[in-house]
């Protein structure tokens, strides 16, 4: 199992919308709106870790108002 946890930074006030896109897609176990340099945590669970690439690239950076991600995977 590959942990790893994605930093989202948006662009827009629509918090809510946001996190309920993310909440949504296979893979991520939680979604966190937080405050500081980045608005959401993402913590994304999957078998291999292209597949936290394929969630990350393809879904939650296509999501509008997503400005910019930062993952990091879990080495424990």
């Amino acid at each position: 199992m590959v942990t790893a946890y994605v930093m989202v930074k948006a662009n827009t006030g629509e918090a809510d919308r946001l996190k309920s896109e993310m909440v949504g897609l296979d893979g991520v176990e939680s979604v966190n709106i937080v405050a500081g340099d980045v608005d959401f945590i993402v913590k994304v669970s999957v078998d291999q870790p292209a597949q936290v690439k394929e969630i990350v690239a393809d879904h939650i950076q296509a999501i509008d108002g997503v400005e910019d991600t930062q993952t990091y995977i879990s080495m424990d």
